[in-house]
């Protein structure tokens, strides 16, 4: 990868994931990270780490959590990796 530019925790709040219908809020809590993301770093590309994938999807595809702490880190390139933090 590129040389790392910019890096960042935030912590992204997934109420619109439980706004939606109840078997599209898994999938619509990984969309809010992405705008979320998008918004704050404003990258070409942004990446979902499998670990934060996997942690979104543990509970099943009707409850995701309510909000989730994330480390993204944005890339001269202009692509962003999101992964959770490792604290």
């Amino acid at each position: 990868m590129a040389e790392q530019e910019e890096e960042r925790i935030m912590i992204v709040p997934l109420r619109a994931a439980w706004a939606a219908s109840r078997t599209d809020r898994a999938p619509r809590a990984i969309k809010a990270i992405k705008e979320y993301v998008q918004r704050h770093l404003k990258p070409e590309r942004i990446f979902i780490d499998d670990v934060l994938n996997e942690y979104i999807w543990a509970r099943g595809r009707e409850h995701p959590p309510r909000r989730v702490r994330i480390k993204a880190i944005k890339f001269e390139d202009g692509s962003a990796v999101v992964s959770l933090p490792e604290d």
